[in-house]
């Protein structure tokens, strides 16, 4: 998730030339999906790791951790809202507004605050 999220900072600040590369923009849409399955992956797993309980989807796991404190409940519900995007990515419900992903690559600040607020989480957990 880390190594996605540094490429997407380096892409955000991408010249016009290099963005004018048929192959940026779905590299970057591929690399978001990346960044926020590793947010899923990371929630999934403590769910399970901490006896949490199954969330209901992949939104709510991001909402179980807002119930144990991982993170504020509404950090969670903008990283449900970035799952739901995440989905809309995969399975192309829809033709993709590309101004949303552009909007998204210029503020990585939820996807960076979950891996710091997780981080500063794991070291008070009781192993």
């Amino acid at each position: 998730m880390s190594d996605a999220l540094r490429r997407l900072e380096v892409e955000g600040t991408a010249h016009e030339e290099r963005r004018r590369d048929p192959m940026w923009l779905p590299g970057v849409k591929y690399t978001l999906i990346t960044a926020v399955e590793g947010c899923v992956d990371v929630a999934q797993h403590l769910c399970s790791s901490e006896g949490w309980g199954p969330p209901a989807d992949n939104g709510d796991a991001m909402r179980v951790l807002a119930a144990h404190g991982v993170v504020p409940r509404e950090h969670a519900e903008r990283l449900a809202r970035a799952v739901g995007f995440r989905n809309v990515l995969v399975h192309e419900y829809v033709d993709v507004d590309d101004s949303i992903v552009l909007a998204r690559l210029g503020d990585l600040s939820d996807l960076d605050d979950f891996l710091r607020r997780v981080a500063e989480w794991l070291p008070d957990v009781d192993r």
